[in-house]
């Protein structure tokens, strides 16, 4: 199981006991907890999307809710940064390796609140929030760079340091992260699902880091399943 796998289930089973501390036992359209799970997928803004296209991911969330309107959620999210051809342009054409793949991961870890407007079938919402992300860019290969390389947003994007406009000669690069604190904010529909408080909900939030090299900036479609 990997690491987003193995933190998505923790998260999962930590939020059965959460329900039930604060009394969900009947059920009801005014919960006193708050969980949601869904699947965003991303698409990156510039300079992001310089170097990534769409990716897929994991949202899960626990909170409370002190009114039916206020709330608040603890939130974690994971998405699949899929480089992009012209990202990956140029690390072929130095390493002669056509097969070249890449790939990297978007962690974040999250503190929001919630202003929602909620009927008895449909609903709507705003939220906004800010906490930790966590970025990741992996190359399959190790190889140097030469020394007449005009550097652009895809080099540093993969951890490569420039020096005079140019890559630094005999670099190797295999791996690059960066840790940044970050914001996000956005607004969501919900629809009442079976008996209450279940809903289906679609959202759009914009996420934006000032990570390393080039920052992180993206809107994340979510469609998932919250009480």
């Amino acid at each position: 199981m990997n690491p987003a796998a193995t933190i998505l289930v923790g998260l999962m089973l930590l939020s059965i006991p959460f329900r039930n501390l604060l009394g969900q036992d009947e059920p009801t359209d005014d919960p006193r907890a708050n969980v949601n799970l869904g699947m965003p997928i991303s698409a990156p803004l510039n300079p992001t999307a310089q170097v990534m296209h769409l990716g897929l991911g994991t949202t899960i969330g626990s909170g409370y809710n002190f009114t039916r309107r206020h709330a608040v959620i603890g939130e974690f999210m994971w998405n699949n940064l899929y480089p992009t051809n012209g990202a990956l342009g140029p690390l072929r054409l130095v390493t002669h390796n056509a097969d070249l793949s890449a790939g990297g991961n978007l962690f974040a870890f999250t503190a929001n609140y919630r202003f929602e407007l909620r009927g008895e079938a449909l609903g709507t919402y705003l939220i906004a929030g800010g906490g930790w992300y966590y970025r990741n860019a992996h190359i399959s290969q190790i190889f140097v760079t030469g020394s007449s390389i005009t550097c652009n947003p895809t080099w540093l994007w993969w951890g490569f340091s420039c020096e005079s406009g140019l890559v630094g000669a005999e670099q190797t690069i295999a791996h690059t992260s960066s840790n940044a604190l970050g914001a996000n904010g956005g607004i969501g529909f919900t629809a009442r699902v079976g008996d209450a408080p279940y809903r289906v909900y679609v959202e759009a939030r914009y996420h934006y880091a000032p990570s390393k090299g080039i920052s992180t900036q993206l809107v994340a479609v979510t469609v998932g399943i919250r009480y």
